[in-house]
């Protein structure tokens, strides 16, 4: 199969606040896509407003094919550009596993309580063996009474997240 007709997760960088105006693009071309975004708080003119915000700066991530992710940049113009992977010299692809638990841990309330009653060390492998994100692996750091997950998108970046010790096994 050739990977030009094949859908893949790239990662692309675009300008200064222009992560949402690119995701809509995106959206209105039927390219599937995602950005990490929280809800805050902003005021404006004296009043606060509700804001969606990127978590991530600067980044989006798209399904699509490898010929049509270049037709969006050369063709289309949105303004973005992609990761290249230095090992292969092209765009960087995210695999699906990667991409799919970065999205659950992205989607998760950050402020979950955590039960501590398996001790794991630092830097464990693990799998999330309960809950809403059941099967996500990721790596294991630790602070005073907590206990994070760290899923990496190919080593570029990362996303932690509270997990529970007992929704914890080690790979």
């Amino acid at each position: 199969m050739d990977i030009g007709n094949s859908e893949r997760w790239f990662v692309a960088r675009t300008r200064w606040c222009q992560e949402l105006k690119v995701r809509e693009k995106l959206a209105a071309l039927g390219v599937e896509n995602f950005i990490p975004t929280r809800e805050t708080f902003r005021e404006r003119r004296g009043r606060k407003v509700k804001a969606e915000v990127p978590v991530i700066r600067n980044f989006v991530f798209l399904r699509t094919t490898k010929s049509k992710a270049l037709a969006l940049v050369n063709g289309v113009g949105l303004p973005m550009y992609y990761m290249i992977d230095r090992c292969t010299g092209t765009l960087l692809e995210v695999p699906v596993k990667q991409m799919e638990d970065f999205m659950r841990v992205m989607d998760l309330d950050p402020d979950a309580l955590c039960e501590e009653n398996e001790p794991l060390q630092p830097g464990n492998r693990v799998r999330v063996t309960k809950g809403d994100l059941a099967g996500v692996e990721g790596d294991v750091i630790a602070l005073p009474n907590r206990t994070y997950v760290v899923v990496s998108v190919c080593s570029l970046l990362r996303a932690k997240v509270q997990i529970p010790r007992a929704y914890l096994e080690l790979l």
